[in-house]
């Protein structure tokens, strides 16, 4: 099994116009090992970063963010770093969560609660859409 960076994902599903050669060939690259069938692991850091990449520096819109996230929970080659928080993290994003506070969120399910200082996103948010664990404002 080979572990993805987020450069690789980025390359793969960004095509910037203006690449280099350099970058182009990072891209090919991407895609062959993407598309070559064999075991892939995507931890859960490296989904967190590509989202950060994909809206903070290359401003690609929510939508298709969350197609990209489709497109690797989809794939029957990939193996992701608890499914099931970033099945839920997807989901909170659809329901517009930030993408970092669903994937933490979903991360604590097993907990009774999340203690937060962010009363006026994370957790407003949380208790708007009735998630459990609840977040606890200190």
């Amino acid at each position: 099994m080979i572990g993805l960076d987020t450069k690789v994902l980025a390359r793969y599903f960004v095509e910037e116009a203006d690449a280099d050669e350099a970058t182009q060939a990072q891209r090919e690259a991407a895609r062959q090992l993407i598309e070559s069938g064999q075991d892939l692991f995507l931890p859960k850091t490296v989904a967190l970063e590509l989202v950060w990449v994909l809206r903070g520096y290359y401003g690609i819109p929510v939508e298709q963010v969350l197609r990209v996230l489709d497109q690797l929970l989809l794939n029957p080659c990939l193996v992701l770093e608890d499914r099931p928080a970033m099945e839920q993290a997807v989901a909170g994003l659809r329901s517009g969560l930030d993408f970092v506070d669903a994937l933490h969120h979903a991360s604590c399910r097993d907990c009774e609660a999340i203690a937060s200082f962010d009363d006026r996103g994370f957790a407003r948010r949380i208790r708007d859409l009735n998630l459990p664990p609840r977040v606890v404002v200190l």
